[in-house]
């Protein structure tokens, strides 16, 4: 398949304004109607280290990072020597004439007399920008929104350092070959995957959010605490992860719609919490943003390695969904469906994101909010009296009351306990605790979403992925039918619980079937196994901590023998 899109890839130390280019770019290219796909590569340190924003842009929808680079800003040496062999053979570099291109077509750029040190990076996005054909005044908006708060001299310095990068550039008559261009549009957002699920949150009615920052979960916290002195939102940063997840329950308990954001080191620290949310039946939003492990691993990379961790969190046995999201419009639309079943349900509901999706800034279309209803907590109808806050039911949800809101006495405990609340030792009636808790399951299977087939089923070949895999497995299928092979991918945002009477007819009919996905020990591979007795004939996975490309999928395909 002929690549329409080109890969910009932005490189230097952190403390170089590396992030200021790179989001004030994709900003424009949004804004002129182009899709994009960030993809950001970053060290666990303040300053220092090699760090790189790459932006593939293009007209139609782009999910997935490419692995070649058509234009590359390097910022330092290291940026030149490291990626030079990304390069396309139409490839340019951009560099500062200090810099040793190393034989690389492109421009050296003499930022010292565009612009004072500390606006380099707005000189840099000028060059790139006028390569790209962007218009001064696009980028100047963006600067201006992003600097505009910071006094009328940065302001006039920023435009100047703009003004003057832009003339050089095209009095230095350099030229860019761009991909076809976009069709006007809609006016987009741009947002990354923890923007999105953030976002999701407010509009489903979050009111409680408890965290301790954890790359790569924290600014899914930091995008509430913006936005909740507006919204009337509490957001209370614990001293730990334990309190987190506790306070969250409290409040959830007291009718607040409530969550926890965090990733895997802390949320080990969360599980006797989720345990309890499943005990006292009190809705809980975890929103768990993966990185690879064990232990501090790699925190500032990607995986996803925590889905049989999340499946078996808490001791005990009760129901819980997990979805998985694999694009910022998933992450705001399941966020928001991760409240309604937490309250339908009156218990734990988990979104699995990973550092990939969560720092991954696309074009997004606005989301009319004012359509979408927030959840409501608690239940306003009729009780029996006296009030049973566990009463036993078929479907095992019982009416919740909200302590203090009704004149009935609301009892909840994490041991056993009777249906009005009481802690028990009768062993028939745990039984029975345990066979109502249970019946969620059923009712939550009701309410699974399908996983999404993108090309013909009953192909050659059928590539299974989950959350943020989905678009790069659904652009290498798409690859593979242009190359003559009838080939289909199947992605699930939803892993648990699993429908099979959804699927299982679309595994059956390809006569290949492979699982993709970044974990060493091929989790839902796994998992599909146990739950449908289905066996795939191969699989494609990546934990090295970079995300799963297009050409990462088809090279291990032709490696394997398969396509």
């Amino acid at each position: 398949m002929a690549d329409k899109t080109r890969t910009v890839l932005i490189g230097g130390e952190a403390g170089q304004g590396l992030v200021t280019v790179g989001q004030l770019l994709s900003k424009a290219l949004v804004r002129a109607d182009w899709r994009i796909c960030v993809t950001q590569g970053y060290q666990s340190r303040v300053r220092g280290g090699h760090n790189t924003w790459a932006i593939r842009f293009g007209a139609g929808q782009i999910g997935a990072p490419s692995e070649t680079v058509d234009l590359l800003v390097a910022l330092d040496q290291e940026t030149v020597d490291h990626h030079r062999g990304e390069l396309a053979s139409h490839a340019l570099l951009i560099a500062d004439e200090t810099l040793d291109p190393r034989g690389l077509p492109g421009l050296r750029v003499p930022f010292a007399r565009l612009a004072a040190a500390r606006h380099v990076n707005i000189a840099a996005l000028g060059v790139v920008g006028t390569l790209l054909g962007l218009p001064e005044s696009l980028m100047a908006g963006a600067v201006e929104e992003l600097f505009g708060k910071k006094g009328t001299d940065t302001a006039a310095e920023n435009r100047r350092a703009l003004a003057e990068a832009c003339r050089w550039t095209l009095s230095a008559g350099a030229s860019f070959a761009l991909p076809d261009p976009p069709l006007p549009g809609a006016a987009r957002g741009m947002l990354n995957g923890n923007e999105a699920l953030a976002l999701g949150a407010l509009s489903g009615g979050l009111r409680f959010l408890s965290f301790y920052p954890m790359t790569p979960s924290t600014s899914i916290a930091l995008t509430v605490v913006a936005h909740a002195a507006a919204l009337g939102v509490v957001a209370e940063q614990a001293e730990d992860e334990i309190a987190a997840v506790n306070m969250a329950i409290g409040a959830s308990f007291a009718g607040a719609p409530a969550m926890v954001a965090t990733s895997g080191g802390g949320f080990a620290l969360m599980v006797e919490g989720v345990s309890l949310a499943a005990m006292t039946e009190t809705p809980l939003v975890v929103l768990l943003a993966q990185r690879p492990g064990p232990a501090t691993g790699l925190p500032t990379r990607t995986g996803q390695e925590d889905l049989e961790f999340v499946l078996h969190a808490g001791h005990g046995e009760f129901a819980r969904a997990i979805f998985a999201p694999g694009s910022p419009d998933e992450c705001f639309l399941l966020a928001r469906k991760a409240f309604f079943l937490a309250e339908l349900f009156q218990g734990p509901v988990f979104v699995l994101t990973d550092q990939f999706l969560a720092d991954s800034y696309r074009a997004v279309d606005s989301f009319d909010v004012r359509q979408l209803p927030a959840v409501r907590a608690g239940y306003s109808g009729e009780v029996a009296v006296p009030y049973r806050r566990y009463a036993i039911t078929p479907d095992g949800v019982s009416p919740r009351l909200l302590p203090g809101q009704t004149h009935h006495l609301v009892i909840a405990d994490s041991d056993e306990h009777t249906e009005d609340g009481h802690l028990t030792e009768d062993l028939a009636v745990r039984e029975r605790m345990v066979v109502k808790r249970l019946a969620k399951v059923e009712g939550l299977r009701w309410e699974v979403i399908q996983p999404q087939l993108d090309g013909p089923g009953g192909g050659d070949l059928l590539l299974v992925s989950w959350g943020s895999v989905g678009a790069a497995a659904a652009e290498a299928a798409a690859d593979l039918r242009d190359r003559g092979t009838v080939a289909a991918s199947l992605h699930f945002s939803q892993v648990w619980p699993l429908d099979s009477e959804r699927f299982l007819g679309v595994l059956k009919a390809a006569k290949r079937v492979v699982f993709v996905e970044g974990n060493a020990t091929g989790q839902f591979e796994r998992l599909l196994l146990r739950e449908t007795g289905f066996a795939g004939a191969g699989n494609v996975r990546r934990f090295d901590g970079l995300p799963i490309t297009p050409g990462y999928i088809l090279r291990a395909l032709a490696a394997a023998g398969i396509a």
